[in-house]
């Protein structure tokens, strides 16, 4: 599936966030892109160009394309629960961003990459599809055979992060999704209600 490969400090400074992580290029230029620099004198964005940037937003933090996000949304829809929150619940139960939260990668296009290339495992068996929904319970573990290769092995050993809804054992390699993660334990700063009337129009 296609994915962003382009400047992602560009991206990041659009949004005034750095979404894909620790970024020192970003760091040094947090104001939006554009030859006149920090000083530019920018319109008032309309209540649309608001709600869209919010739903691009979203769909760059967590590598997601428009389709597969629409669709994303029409299962919040149809779920039981705050539309907006059900949402960035189904973003953040994807196996991708899992593995990245547990600190197997330090990335979510890294750790879509280990998921693809069949270097993780879901209760025992290999997945290798990004987009795979976990449930409550369900155990995350790197491959036997993964367990040595550096990149794994870095991200660990740098990891910090430590999530509620995540148990993770650096020993075993293995953690396990307890919970679909409240709203509040969601660390990203997304206004969910924006993508919500933005869809709903």
């Amino acid at each position: 599936m296609a994915r962003y490969t382009g400047p992602k400090t560009k991206i990041a400074r659009k949004f005034g966030q750095a979404i894909f992580g620790d970024d020192k290029a970003f760091e040094k230029r947090n104001y939006p892109p554009g030859q006149h620099g920090p000083n530019k004198r920018r319109g008032k964005k309309s209540e649309y160009a608001i709600q869209l940037m919010e739903k691009q937003k979203a769909k760059y933090t967590y590598g997601i394309l428009e389709k597969q996000f629409r669709n994303m949304f029409k299962r919040a829809t149809a779920a039981q629960g705050i539309t907006g929150e059900v949402l960035l619940q189904l973003c953040e139960s994807r196996l991708d961003n899992v593995v990245f939260r547990m600190g197997i990668s330090p990335t979510r296009s890294g750790a879509r990459q280990l998921v693809s290339h069949r270097h993780i495992t879901v209760n025992g068996e290999k997945v290798n599809i990004p987009s795979y929904q976990l449930k409550a319970g369900d155990v995350v573990a790197v491959r036997e055979k993964s367990k040595s290769l550096e990149t794994i092995q870095n991200s660990l050993a740098n990891s910090s992060n430590v999530y509620e809804w995540i148990t993770w054992n650096n020993d075993t390699m293995q953690g396990t999704y307890v919970s679909v993660p409240a709203r509040i334990q969601i660390p990203e700063q997304i206004n969910e209600q924006f993508i919500v009337e933005l869809y709903s129009k």
